[in-house]
Parts: C-alpha cells; structure tokens; sequence
C-alpha cells in the first residue's frame, strides 16, 4: 500500500468519523501505513547535482509585466537553451522549480529553449499590485490559466512554441491543443487526462485554520512512486508546506471543478498541433486509465505509459523521466 488515500479511494479501505480530525492526523496516519508495508521496490538514488562550490546552474531567471484580465502581474520565469521554445508549466500549488532537472540536461537544452514561469499567486510572481486580491476568493479558472502561456508566448515573441505541463498544467496542455492549436506546434500532458472530477468539498483540509501545511506535503508524497528518490520526492512535497494556504485549493477549482474535454477531445487536430500524452504507473489522480483515455479520444495522439513513477515525473525522479521524454521531444525537434 502506497498510500491510505488510494485505499480509501479505489476500496479496501473506509473510514468514518471526524473528518478535521482525519486531516489533522494524516501525516501521523501515512506514516503507519509506511512503518507497515511488507516491502518497497528499491528507490532511485541521486548522482552528484551542480558543478561544486561556486558554480551557477543553467537557468537565468527574469521578471516579465503582463497584463492579464485587466491587472499587471509580475511573472518570474526561468530559462536556458536554444532552440525551439519550450513553455513548461508547474502542477497545481507548486512553481517552476519542479522543472529544475530539465535545465541541466544537455540532450535537451542543445534542442530546445526551455521557458519554466510561476504562475500569478504560486512561487515568485507575487499577487497584482493593483487590485484587492486578499478580499477575494482565490479560484483558479480556465480563462485565466489559458492567458498565461498565451501572452507569455507574445510578449517573447516566440515562434510555435511547444507547451508542456504536468496535473493541472497537463490537463491546460490538452486545453490548449482543443482551443489554440494555431499558437503551439505540439503540447506534452504530464499526468493528463479528460476529465479528473471529484467533490472538491472533501479537500477542505487543504485549506483549513487548524490543519498544517504539512498535510498538503504528506498527501502530495503519497502520489509518488516509492521507487523515486526520496530526496527528490521530499523536494517535491516541500513546495506544497511552504506555498500560500488558499493557493492549493484554489487551483483545484479549474483541475476537479471545472475543466473536462470529453465532448471536445475528438475536435483536436494532431495534424495542427501535435499531442503527446505521458502518465505515471504510481498517480492515483490522474491515472493510467484517465490519460489512455485521453490517447484513444485524440486521434494521432501519442501515450507513454511511465513504470515506477508517479504524479510528478519532472521533480520525483527527473533522470527516469528525461528517458520517457527523449524519445518525444526528437520526434517533434524532426517534424
């Protein structure tokens, strides 16, 4: 057992009772389940990271204004490379850094110019200075997660861009290829799918005045794989403890509430905008079936199922993940 919430969720498992307090001893809770599991396949191990003391990594970072909706954002982004552009896109509650990895993989930044951004609220692109945000609700929508990419891509004036993303940005790659296709020559849905769905009423825990920050890192654990180095998947849960507390949530709006392609996904023409589909054995949100499923409802589509990983391929284990993508990004660097 991985994880109580897949128990609990795909059956073997109920539970009934108080439900602040199951969030408030969750991360205590997952813990058990790991102190009891009969065994684990063995995980990845790290190599030596950077060029040693003093040394800078690939990636040079800017601020770039962008007016979206009617407000100024000041959105940080991250790159390094050359060639085709390459938009890469956080999952919900987390930033850019998930795409760290990617940076200093010569196989890639030979080819493609790699563009990581945060979005408005997440990381380092603060909240719009001139508008109320702290008396609204924060609620992540589809026409503003789809402005983005489109007016980062303007305002570099980059050239067809390919547009990658992972969870909810997986699900805006899709988004993108049925409503844009004309901007983008290909998209990558990381952990993808037509519809996720789900009672986001159940997740108050995410954001609640009594339950830690450190629920939302456990939970996000939970959805990698345990063959993944654990370093990398404490890195990648960290951003979730440290985020903004209505951050999460709020982007669940557009991931659980509102997003859903089923009617539309036959519309999308791979023979405009190339879509390549990659889901992770352990990801119990957007599963194998969820992103199949994707595959087969988009004609010329291509599906890359990952073995021994989860939820986040880019961050929980980047050196298994650059293998899937290789293959990939050579076809479209050939198209």
């Amino acid at each position: 057992m991985n994880d109580i919430n897949i128990a609990t969720g795909k059956g073997g498992l109920s539970w009934n009772g108080d439900r602040l307090a199951w969030w408030q001893r969750l991360p205590a809770i997952q813990r058990l389940c790991e102190l009891i599991r009969t065994s684990d396949p063995p995980a990845g191990e790290i190599g030596r990271e950077g060029r040693g003391h003093g040394s800078f990594d690939s990636p040079v970072g800017r601020y770039l204004r962008l007016e979206l909706q009617g407000s100024e954002h000041r959105i940080y982004f991250e790159e390094a490379g050359e060639g085709i552009p390459l938009l890469l896109q956080h999952t919900a509650g987390s930033h850019g850094v998930q795409w760290r990895h990617l940076f200093e993989s010569r196989a890639i930044t030979d080819n493609f110019r790699l563009i990581a951004y945060d979005l408005p609220f997440h990381g380092k692109s603060i909240p719009p200075v001139g508008r109320e945000w702290w008396s609204e609700q924060y609620r992540l929508k589809g026409d503003f997660l789809r402005s983005v990419p489109l007016a980062i891509s303007k305002a570099l004036e980059l050239e067809q861009p390919v547009f990658m993303g992972c969870s909810v940005g997986g699900l805006l790659a899709l988004d993108l290829a049925q409503k844009h296709p004309e901007t983008f020559r290909a998209v990558i849905s990381v952990e993808g799918a037509l519809h996720v769905g789900g009672n986001l009423n159940a997740l108050e825990g995410f954001w609640h005045p009594q339950v830690s920050n450190e629920t939302k890192a456990t939970m996000m654990e939970g959805l990698t794989a345990p063959a993944s180095p654990l370093p990398y998947r404490k890195e990648t849960t960290q951003t979730y403890a440290a985020g903004w507390p209505p951050v999460f949530l709020g982007d669940l709006w557009y991931y659980i509430a509102e997003y859903d392609l089923r009617e539309l996904a036959s519309t999308i023409d791979t023979s405009e905008v190339g879509v390549h589909i990659f889901s992770g054995e352990y990801d119990f949100s957007a599963t194998l079936e969820k992103g199949r499923e994707a595959h087969e409802a988009i004609p010329g589509s291509s599906f890359c199922e990952m073995r021994d990983i989860g939820h986040f391929p880019m961050s929980e284990n980047p050196a298994k993940f650059i293998e899937y993508l290789l293959p990939v990004l050579e076809s479209i660097k050939g198209a």
